[in-house]
């Protein structure tokens, strides 16, 4: 559905961009994750057609988006990170205004219009003028907006950015059912949670580049063989003596833990627990698992996803 291939595009001497290609399924979730400054939202603005490649090539569904832009957008939808609403309008109206654009009216614009307020569970507030709403009420319409003409393909950029747990989950919702209702899906996020739980493949970007893509197991299987040992990072427990540790294979820090991979996973244990005992600390919050997304994106970028 999606064809990208050898994207560029440099802003004076920042290459964003650099070489960027992958292939999206017809009805496939495609997730698209990268810490900030990686290249995602440069590299959705030119699948939106927002920005020309400087080289490179762009079809949906076979048809070239610099050829026939037109073509390509009647059966696009974009949801942007920032709201693109009229504040003084009602939901509705926002959705009517925005439907006609796309070349929806009379019947179908306002059976379009209903669908997409009960996918995204505002039809009850509908008739109100939005600058009342929730920043989450109005990230759940801004997904609205990107859906009414029932596009064949979407991008969606960050759209559950600073808002609260019930507004998120209801838009996770609405983006599963609108994949599984066959409509193919780009989709970013600062939460490795929601693209563990909602993508079929994922790529993961840094300095402009794709530096790993597939789903969350091949990500997972290729990267590592071990099992995860975390616990509260000890002071004075520096990384060569964690590294000679029985089975450890690397080590990472991250938001004041210490993750250890390991193949041996009651060898490191038992040398972890030495080592806290002769350096008189406790390795709080001691766990064993088996290697996440988190791990697999860490290795990958050095960063976590929110850096």
């Amino acid at each position: 559905m999606i064809e990208a291939q050898g994207l560029v595009k440099t802003f004076g001497s920042l290459r964003a961009v650099d070489g960027v290609g992958f292939t999206v399924r017809k009805g496939e979730l495609y997730g698209l994750l990268g810490p900030n400054g990686a290249g995602k939202t440069t590299t959705m603005s030119m699948l939106a057609g927002l920005l020309a490649p400087d080289e490179g090539q762009i079809r949906f569904d076979g048809v070239d988006l610099a050829a026939r832009p037109l073509e390509v957008k009647r059966g696009l939808g974009v949801v942007p990170q920032e709201p693109a609403l009229y504040e003084t309008l009602s939901a509705r109206e926002n959705l009517r205004f925005w439907g006609g654009l796309y070349g929806l009216s009379g019947r179908d614009l306002a059976a379009a219009v209903d669908h997409v307020l009960d996918l995204v569970g505002l039809s009850d507030r509908a008739a109100e003028p939005i600058r009342g709403y929730s920043g989450g009420m109005k990230r759940r319409l801004n997904l609205a907006l990107g859906l009414v003409h029932r596009p064949h393909a979407v991008l969606m950029d960050e759209p559950t950015v600073g808002i609260d747990p019930q507004a998120r989950l209801k838009i996770l919702e609405a983006v599963k059912g609108v994949a599984a209702a066959g409509t193919t899906v780009i989709y970013t996020t600062h939460y490795l949670e929601e693209a563990e739980d909602l993508c079929d493949r994922i790529a993961i970007m840094d300095h402009g580049k794709i530096l790993e893509m597939g789903t969350v197991d091949e990500l997972v299987d290729r990267r590592f063989h071990e099992r995860a040992v975390r616990f509260d990072t000890i002071e004075g427990l520096d990384d060569a003596r964690l590294a000679a540790m029985p089975g450890v294979t690397s080590t990472a820090r991250e938001d004041g833990e210490t993750v250890l991979y390991t193949r041996d996973v009651p060898g490191t244990i038992g040398a972890v627990l030495e080592a806290s005992e002769e350096l008189k600390a406790e390795p709080g919050n001691l766990a064993v698992r088996r290697a996440t997304l988190e791990d697999v994106f860490l290795a990958l970028t050095g960063r976590t996803l929110r850096d």
